[in-house]
């Protein structure tokens, strides 16, 4: 795969994405109302500024999502090779999972599993 392929990729993602929007353009009808100028169009009017301050718990409850997402993506490389390298692998495993086990232990301790 040599530049010309890099190019070729480059210039189908640009006739792609240009092709829909000049699609859109041409076939879509266009209407303009005060609803669509509104930020959310959920059913209910947006009410004050857009700029509130949240409870902390929702970011922690985030974080400690992505600790255990970025868990899953590091098994899946473990259990291609878990075979060929064995008994080193397993003891691996076993120590990656107590440290996320105590990590758990730690947040639930500190109530950031606890919903609002």
């Amino acid at each position: 795969m040599g530049s010309f392929s890099l190019i070729a990729l480059v210039a189908a993602a640009v006739a792609f994405s240009g092709g829909g929007i000049l699609i859109a353009q041409i076939f879509v009808k266009k209407s303009t109302n005060a609803q669509k100028g509104e930020p959310y169009e959920c059913g209910i009017p947006s009410v004050g500024t857009a700029y509130n301050q949240f409870n902390v718990g929702y970011y922690l409850f985030a974080l400690i999502f992505l600790v255990f997402d970025v868990e899953l993506i590091f098994m899946y490389p473990w259990a291609v090779v878990v075979q060929r390298v064995g008994l080193p692998a397993l003891i691996e495993i076993i120590i990656f999972f107590y440290i996320l086990f105590m990590g758990f232990l730690y947040a639930h301790k500190k109530g950031a599993l606890k919903w609002m």
